[in-house]
């Protein structure tokens, strides 16, 4: 089965599904716009996922999920660099740091993650390559994709959705007249703050997700949650700029009440 595409026309849900019905052994390198990921699998199986060069040695994993100090990290990577991560993890069980089932817990969770971040690309390029395997110096997994399957599956209805919701990413937004009943319910998580500081009728939506390096799928979930708590509204582009944060422009005449929504929002904030 020659598996080769545009990512418009076949889906990664979709690919997984095929991998896992024809219980493929090989890598599957997914080509996107500024990043390219390589997933391993063994027999239908999830083994192993790394994009473009991101560390993911079994040290950068444990640290990022806290199963090693910062202290350890730094040793390792002192001490330990030219380690393999099959010896490594060795090393670290016969220490007493961890057991096997932590490592490879937490090697199937970053490679899940790295799975669920491909449900977000909706362009860009893939093939099959039947003859690649994991890196030998790396530790793989054995994945079921069942459950993964089905997530992708959750997340394209999303995506769908959001699409119907915020048909194109060239509309710019500006914050409601009043929103001030509106904030009094609105809790901001630290990406969604990201996404407010740009906010004014001269950048689009598009622009923001370039500057706060966020993919299409990130974007439009956010926006879609802040149109339907009412603090924003699409508007008309004033003009295609760099980006700029709200505090430099701000779409309301009246000065004290620009000065009331901007206290609140950053109340709101340091509340978080």
């Amino acid at each position: 089965m020659a598996l080769r595409g545009n990512l418009r026309d076949f889906t990664i849900t979709q690919l997984l599904n095929l991998i896992n019905l024809a219980n493929k052994t090989g890598t599957l390198v997914v080509e996107g716009p500024s990043e390219t990921a390589k997933v391993a699998f063994r027999n239908g199986k999830l083994a192993y996922a790394q994009i473009d060069q991101e560390d993911s040695s079994l040290a950068s994993v444990l640290y990022k999920a806290k199963k090693l100090s910062s202290g350890q990290f730094r040793s390792i990577q002192q001490r330990a660099a030219h380690i393999p991560d099959k010896e490594l993890g060795l090393l670290l069980i016969n220490a007493g740091y961890l057991s096997q089932e932590d490592i490879l817990t937490n090697l199937q969770q970053h490679f899940t993650d790295i799975i669920q971040r491909l449900f977000t690309w909706v362009e860009g390029f893939f093939h099959f390559d039947n003859d690649s395997l994991p890196p030998d110096d790396r530790i793989s997994v054995r994945l079921d994709l069942e459950n993964l399957i089905i997530e992708g599956s959750r997340q394209m209805r999303e995506w769908e959705q959001l699409q119907d919701e915020i048909p194109s990413l060239d509309m710019a937004l500006k914050f409601m007249d009043r929103p001030g009943s509106h904030l009094r319910n609105v809790s901001l998580s630290v990406e969604e703050w990201r996404v407010v500081s740009y906010i004014n009728p001269r950048n689009t939506i598009r622009q923001i997700a370039s500057t706060t390096k966020m993919n299409d799928l990130e974007i439009r979930r956010i926006v879609y949650g802040l149109l339907q708590a009412g603090l924003v509204e699409t508007t008309r582009l004033e003009g295609a700029l760099t980006p700029t944060p709200m505090v430099r422009v701000f779409p309301m005449e009246d000065k004290e009440e620009q000065k009331s929504l901007v206290n609140r929002l950053i109340n709101r904030i340091r509340s978080l």
